[in-house]
């Protein structure tokens, strides 16, 4: 049995790090990730991540783990930024208000699929002027849901999150780890006393 990790993210397999977990291949899938015509955050998050495990491909015995995580502001998708300017809108919506940050995640071994989702409250602070364009200078908020990410510069720009700090991040552990274990994955198996 061996685990591929449906995700390019570093901060993902950071995550699995911790908890011993290892894949034994990383093989990012390559969908559209386009939201539907009037699809909401949380069950677009949900197919993302299903999709993705669905596009991996593996053999019958392997276990695929993928995830998706999005940030909403109410029904608005706030996907990963193309621009500073793209960021910097995503940022200035968020300023002083709450998002949600909607975490999926997929594991798939043969045509068994096991899902979960977590959903985060996140709020960021009201940014001025000068935290806005310093962090922005950072470039941290390329390639990131809203434009940020917590494990980074902008963990200054939150000072309350109710949730799952990990899911914020990019995937759930508690979660995850029981995917896996459902999956017949031995998280546990490698931890010594």
């Amino acid at each position: 049995m061996r685990l591929i990790l449906g995700s390019g993210s570093p901060r993902r397999r950071e995550l699995l790090a911790q908890i011993g977990v290892v894949p034994d291949d990383i093989r990012p899938p390559d969908i559209d990730e386009t939201p539907r015509k009037q699809e909401l955050p949380r069950p677009y998050c949900a197919r993302m991540a299903r999709e993705k495990a669905m596009a991996v491909v593996a053999d019958g015995g392997d276990i695929v783990l993928s995830a998706d995580t999005t940030v909403a502001l109410g029904r608005r998708i706030m996907g990963k930024p193309a621009t500073a300017a793209e960021a910097a809108e995503f940022l200035l919506a968020m300023s002083g208000r709450r998002h949600k940050v909607i975490t999926a995640v997929a594991v798939r071994r043969g045509e068994r699929l096991w899902e979960r989702d977590v959903v985060t409250s996140v709020r960021m602070k009201r940014l001025s002027d000068q935290e806005l364009n310093a962090y922005l200078a950072t470039g941290d908020w390329q390639g990131k849901a809203g434009g940020y990410g917590i494990q980074g510069p902008a963990g200054a720009l939150i000072p309350w999150i109710e949730g799952s700090f990990t899911a914020v991040v990019g995937l759930p552990l508690y979660e995850t780890a029981s995917l896996l274990q459902a999956a017949g994955y031995p998280v546990f198996g490698g931890w010594t006393e």
